[in-house]
């Protein structure tokens, strides 16, 4: 057995010594941006392992609790915690910075995609490319997964609520904000039984118990955390944050007319923003069969290749959106020139995606602080954080199913409602890939960097493989 220690053991990295300076913060983020693949598993599994683990600059118990907010909103979740995290940090402006970083690769990434997938319409060098990162990525998800749960199921009570989670969401269909409901009153429930909070101490592999709350890491969070909310601050919150998401796309409106295509998107993308509880796979089928029936932007095929797109670069899955908006507008340019049109969709499309996320955290947040330190709400949080594990669990078999696996199985026995993969549609080489991001990060331990670009030169030998034969 290898004895030597994990460097991302709580127990082993160094206290930092102060919170993070400007430079600092703006390339951790950037680098957790760039970093930000498999879908929203993945994304807060880098979080998770960067600013928890490797930086320390958020406790575990602060982290889950923003994560338990964060899943409950419409939106990208995976990007909302990233903004949360950045106002813990360094107030609203550190949750505007982290929040756009969160976007910004993706946003460039697919927008010089689309350019090339119009221009080219062949992009299976880029996917051969690519592949290998997301195995892996998948390592990264199960490791991030059995740490948040190994810290989170004290309880044999927390355990049941995780399968029952799992079970729920990934068997039967059942709506995530169902699921997070049941699991608070589960947890009120248990805490009027037993009448006191849960365990907030947890241990290190070498068994030495870590306090939540270590100076040292509240240290860092920024006074903007610190101060009770207020109804006066909350309407001046909503009043701004409506008028930079509203106001733009009203003057394109004003500017374009109603029935331009731009004006179209700019709703069309601002309702959908308002429904995507659960994550971006709840919504997708929604968005696809509009833009593809109703609206004609583009066709099935060009959808399933978007959606492949957002699921090989960094940032939010939802980031389809934006190679929707460019298609559709490269294809109804009037006025414009096809390709500023393209431009415009996609600025458009994202700022209407993304605009509300951050009004939900900088309204929300403060709140949320408040309610962490109410204990009768604790038992209650700590339900909903095991019911967010198993649901990591389901997204962790959905990206492992749609890596290794072409074709799915749709199974709608009721009251089963689940896909399973299709044996005969396995990939060979994405398993082996998947198998050796394990190996690498669980047998040798090496670091992401490490696993994530061995697991990429073997997607790029693929690539080159198949160009040569």
């Amino acid at each position: 057995m290898d004895s030597r220690p994990d460097p991302t053991d709580p127990a082993a990295a160094p206290l930092p010594s102060g919170p993070p300076s400007r430079s600092e913060f703006l390339r951790t983020f950037l680098q957790i941006a760039a970093l930000s693949f498999g879908g929203p598993a993945g994304q807060i599994a880098v979080m998770h392992r960067i600013l928890v683990e490797e930086r320390r600059w958020i406790s575990e118990e602060r982290f889950a609790h923003a994560m338990n907010y964060c899943m409950l909103l419409p939106g990208p979740e995976a990007q909302q915690l990233a903004t949360y995290a950045g106002w813990l940090l360094r107030g609203w402006r550190g949750g505007l910075a982290a929040g756009l970083l969160f976007i910004a690769p993706g946003f460039a990434a697919i927008l010089a995609l689309s350019y090339l997938y119009v221009y080219l319409h062949e992009l299976t060098i880029v996917a051969a490319l690519l592949s290998g990162l997301k195995g892996g990525v998948f390592a990264i998800v199960v490791q991030a997964l059995l740490r948040i749960a190994r810290r989170s199921l004290h309880a044999p009570e927390l355990k049941i609520v995780a399968a029952a989670a799992f079970a729920g969401i990934f068997f039967f269909g059942v709506p995530f904000p169902v699921i997070v409901i049941g699991a608070g009153l589960f947890g009120l429930a248990w805490q009027s039984r037993t009448n006191g909070p849960p365990v907030a101490l947890r241990t290190t592999a070498s068994g030495a118990a870590v306090p939540e709350f270590a100076a040292s890491i509240e240290a860092h969070y920024s006074d903007a955390s610190r101060i009770p909310p207020s109804g006066a601050r909350l309407l001046r919150t909503l009043a701004l944050w409506l008028f930079i998401w509203i106001a733009p796309l009203l003057l394109v409106a004003l500017l374009l007319g109603a029935d331009h295509t731009l004006s179209v998107m700019a709703l069309f993308f601002s309702k959908t923003a308002l429904v995507t509880f659960g994550g971006a796979y709840s919504v997708l089928s929604y968005i696809a069969s509009r833009a593809v029936e109703s609206y004609a932007w583009l066709s099935a095929s060009e959808m399933l290749d978007g959606l492949g797109l957002a699921e090989t670069t960094p940032g939010p899955l939802i980031m389809v959106v934006q190679f929707v908006g460019f298609l559709g507008a490269f294809r109804n340019p009037a006025p414009f020139d096809p390709w500023l049109a393209g431009l415009s969709a996609s600025i458009v499309v994202v700022w209407a995606t993304f605009a509300p996320c951050f009004l939900w955290i900088f309204a929300g947040a403060p709140y949320m602080e408040l309610l962490r330190r109410n204990a009768r709400l604790r038992m209650a949080l700590a339900a909903i954080t095991a019911a967010v594990s198993g649901v990591i669990l389901n997204l962790t078999l959905w990206f492992a199913i749609r890596v290794a696996f072409t074709r799915q199985i749709e199974v709608t026995a009721f009251p089963l409602q689940f896909f399973a993969p299709d044996p005969s549609s396995a990939d060979p080489f994405m398993l082996i890939v998947m198998l050796v991001g394990c190996v690498l990060v669980f047998r040798f331990r090496l670091g992401l960097f490490y696993t994530l670009g061995i697991c990429m030169t073997l997607g790029a030998l693929r690539a080159l493989g198949g160009a040569l034969f």
